[in-house]
């Protein structure tokens, strides 16, 4: 069975392209938590650069549709990249929310 084509048809376009699954927990509260790191891509506008992974920034929990009548979650890691050269760090800016839709702390 391929797992790749089902995360495809369920994770948005964005998630399933520029993220890895790492873990999914299903909880007795009817909970399904799917977990996602960010790929060690490099971010095009930073290519001339020497970046280095630098670990991830603090994860952020998104609400996704119901499936099958239990509530989904997304916990999302973004990476984190280091300039060998000047120490600065950098990472990708995500829109994860659908127009019209927001999501609270």
């Amino acid at each position: 069975m391929e797992i790749s084509l089902l995360l495809k048809h369920l994770l948005p376009s964005e998630l399933f392209e520029y993220f890895d699954l790492v873990d999914l927990k299903e909880t007795s509260d009817n909970t399904l938590s799917f977990y996602l790191d960010e790929k060690n891509i490099k971010p095009q506008d930073l290519l001339s650069k020497e970046l280095v992974s630098n670990g991830f920034n603090n994860p952020i929990t998104i609400q996704d549709f119901p499936l099958r009548e239990k509530r989904v979650y997304l916990i999302v890691r973004r990476r984190k990249w280091k300039d060998k050269e000047t120490g600065n760090i950098y990472n990708r800016t995500w829109d994860l929310t659908a127009k019209g839709t927001s999501y609270s702390k």
